[in-house]
């Protein structure tokens, strides 16, 4: 018999979160090394897959008890289509998907290793992101959160401040993007997780509690929250002005591959949820440790039982810093 835990979905509805962003067509190849030069490299495994960083992100939402509807855009081509059935097929409501005439559906070529790391290999139409819809409050005003990602910038921008407008959680999936993107969509975001590699280059520095706490004075505004993967996740805690470290819990990673967007998928549904930020943080690394042991990108995606069981079992590393002392 399953015990009651903190990390159940809460009674009533699921909470509805809105992804907005990439929906790619993925070629995944399990192979034991990753190049090191030219050549030719033999795959042992292959999968097709629809995903992406908002796709992706939607899709753990679903997993994990949630509500979730994608806002992306794909080309009017038979790519286009099946990723389109793909994601519908998977719980996704894309119903607000955009089909763009006369463009070409993102594609991406990945090799996976035997040690869980990736080479991907993208391909975005310069078209497909042309076209931008007008958001207003009432167009996410049925949404419990916002998550939106940094590969279609404009329309990330209207839905975060439609969000912001309509009292809605306003998330910003806080990875490397082209210059100057990232600076034009935090001061709109109420939450910001960004990956290692985004963090660093933003803060201009590379230890993880000093950037934590530059990124905290410069969107002073928003929750601050940096992913490290193996090496786990780093956050400001308002509340009590400290920056907290949270270790990963080991796994042997099989694939890497939408590891971050399965965390930034839950932790907008924990958020949506009300979970207190710490347990919101431990859900989400768990989920993304869990996606680890999977190949195939997105469909390692965990369920909430699966979840909540894990965390039961894990024994969490954690540190804290008060703000403006050491290297913080």
């Amino acid at each position: 018999m399953t015990t009651s835990s903190a990390f159940d979905a809460p009674p009533g509805r699921a909470r509805r979160v809105l992804c907005v962003g990439a929906a790619v067509m993925d070629t995944l190849f399990r192979v034991r090394t990753l190049p090191t030069g030219q050549g030719k490299i033999l795959p042992y495994d292959m999968l097709q897959i629809a995903e992406g960083m908002a796709s992706s992100a939607a899709f753990a939402v679903a997993r994990l008890g949630g509500d979730a509807s994608l806002w992306g855009a794909v080309g009017d081509d038979a790519i286009g289509e099946r990723i389109i059935a793909d994601l519908s097929e998977s719980g996704i409501d894309t119903s607000g998907m955009l089909r763009v005439a006369g463009a070409r559906s993102a594609i991406s070529t990945i090799l996976v290793d035997d040690q869980g790391e990736r080479l991907i290999v993208p391909f975005y139409d310069a078209g497909l992101h042309e076209t931008v819809k007008p958001v207003n409050r009432q167009d996410v005003s049925s949404f419990d959160a916002v998550l939106v990602d940094v590969r279609w910038p404009k329309l990330a921008l209207r839905t975060l401040l439609a969000a912001r407008e309509a009292g809605k959680l306003a998330i910003l999936d806080g990875d490397v993007a082209g210059d100057g993107v990232i600076e034009m969509l935090a001061p709109a975001a109420s939450h910001i997780v960004f990956s290692q590699p985004a963090a660093e280059r933003l803060a201009g520095a590379a230890e993880l509690v000093k950037v934590v706490g530059i990124l905290k004075r410069k969107f002073e505004h928003a929750f601050i929250s940096v992913t490290a993967g193996e090496n786990g996740s780093f956050w400001f805690d308002d509340r009590t002005g400290e920056i907290i470290h949270l270790a990963a819990p080991k796994v042997r990673a099989v694939d890497t591959l939408a590891a971050g967007d399965i965390f930034h998928g839950a932790f907008a549904l924990a958020t949506a949820e009300g979970l207190p930020i710490e347990e919101t943080m431990r859900f989400s690394s768990m989920a993304a440790a869990l996606k680890c042991q999977v190949f195939g990108g997105r469909i390692g995606a965990p369920t909430r039982a699966e979840v909540r069981d894990a965390l039961q079992d894990w024994n969490v590393g954690r540190q804290s810093w008060r703000a403006g002392s050491g290297g913080a």
